[in-house]
């Protein structure tokens, strides 16, 4: 039984924060545990909104990240669909929008992100999609569902990993698609342009069209729906619907107005190894903190699965006074037409003075490799598996490595982790 000795309140309702709470029931707290989401729906999980369940093959129950009755068994205090809209750090409190208050002894934010917006003329035609929700995912599988059926066009603005997956699963429904990015190729701030290119080909015969170096300028309709776009290179491209995949934003108005310090370089709630932010009293997890990181020694704010994962559970142990010292090396997947890839590390453009590859580039078997003065920094395997761990490994261990050894496929990962 719930005794009211300590209350540890999570806003947020998606994976990090109902794992969060999931912990802190299995490492033995007994106090209130209060959820806060400011969606109806229960904590779910978002990848496959714009892989399986985008595409129809998952359904909705297998989002969830618990069953529903599980919050009452757990005796987790749900406020769903209410966002919370003040935080007292003075008097230890948040306040809701319909006015409830609730004290706290820790808080935790795991308020994720929200979907940049097109700062375009047109936005507000019907047809215009973000994904980023349960509900958004909806609004777009129905209207894929149409446009396949009806032949019609879809426009996708960023070719970022969202842009990239609703492209496939819209070219699956038979919807003719437009791939607009003003990167020379896909995922350039992410892999850089050496693998880039090779997610420009995988679109590119799967009927994709693409135009890079081009920014989407104006969206045009009539009748209140969309029509066409136009881009700043004079282009004009027919468009059924329109998908902003122009990138995430961290949610901190919460912090940001509770005084809490900000990352300047990333945007995300500042956090150090155990999750605290500049309030002691106040841990962030998820898609919102920008965790500083031993390994590259700068502050990292990662917006996949895997991070939602453990930094709620990390939060949580250093809540309850644990020792956490959250040193994961970042991680992400991704599935596009027969391409299921996994992606390890940290390396934008700038940072890495080469990379490797070992496998069949052509047949899209391999893993790469981006190395800093013979160091891995990252690696990427696509259809290949079973060596996410031997690449994390490399990266941990800081090691010079020989890159033709790196290359070669007769060399298992794990020996160069021992040289």
């Amino acid at each position: 039984m719930v005794d009211a000795h300590r209350t540890f309140v999570i806003i947020g309702g998606g994976l990090a924060g109902a794992k969060a709470a999931e912990t802190l029931r299995a490492e033995g707290f007994t106090g209130r545990v209060i959820l806060i989401g400011d969606e109806r729906e229960h904590p779910y999980e978002r990848p496959p909104l714009s892989k399986g369940y985008l595409t129809g093959t998952d359904d909705r129950a297998s989002l969830c990240v618990h069953a529903p009755g599980w919050y009452a068994q757990a005796e987790i205090e749900l406020h769903l669909g209410q966002p919370a809209v003040h935080i007292d750090r003075e008097a230890r409190a948040v306040r809701l929008g319909d006015g409830t208050v609730l004290r706290y002894d820790a808080l935790l934010l795991a308020t994720g992100a929200e979907p940049r917006r097109l700062d375009v003329p047109g936005t507000g035609l019907a047809g215009v999609h973000h994904l980023r929700r349960l509900a958004h995912a909806d609004q777009l599988r129905g209207m894929l569902t149409r446009l396949g059926r009806e032949n019609g066009h879809l426009v996708i603005a960023g070719a970022g990993w969202i842009g990239l997956e609703v492209a496939a699963a819209a070219r699956a429904y038979g919807t003719e698609v437009t791939l607009i990015e003003r990167d020379p190729t896909p995922l350039h701030r992410v892999i850089g342009p050496e693998l880039g290119a090779l997610f420009a080909d995988l679109h590119r015969e799967h009927g994709v069209r693409l135009a890079f170096g081009a920014a989407l300028t104006e969206i045009t309709g009539q009748d209140g729906q969309v029509l066409a776009v136009r881009t700043d290179d004079g282009e004009e491209y027919p468009a059924h619907g329109v998908l902003a995949a122009v990138g995430a934003a961290p949610r901190t108005a919460l912090a940001e107005a509770a005084g809490l310090a900000i990352d300047p370089v990333t945007g995300g709630i500042a956090v150090d190894a155990a999750l605290r932010t500049s309030d002691p009293a106040i841990h962030a997890a998820g898609d919102a903190a920008s965790v500083h990181h031993p390994l590259w020694d700068t502050g990292l704010r990662v917006e996949h699965w895997a991070n939602a994962l453990h930094t709620g559970p990390a939060a949580a142990r250093a809540m309850l006074g644990r020792e956490v010292a959250y040193d994961r090396v970042p991680y992400f997947f991704s599935d596009q037409y027969d391409v299921g890839l996994e992606y390890s590390g940290w390396a934008p453009p700038g940072t890495y003075d080469q990379v490797v590859c070992r496998g069949d580039v052509g047949k899209r078997e391999f893993v790469a490799f981006w190395l800093r003065d013979n160091r891995v920094l990252a690696g990427l395997n696509a259809n290949v598996w079973d060596v996410t761990g031997p690449i994390q490994a490399l990266i941990r261990s800081g090691r010079r490595v020989d890159p033709h050894a790196l290359a070669d496929p007769a060399v298992p990962l794990t020996d160069l982790t021992r040289t």
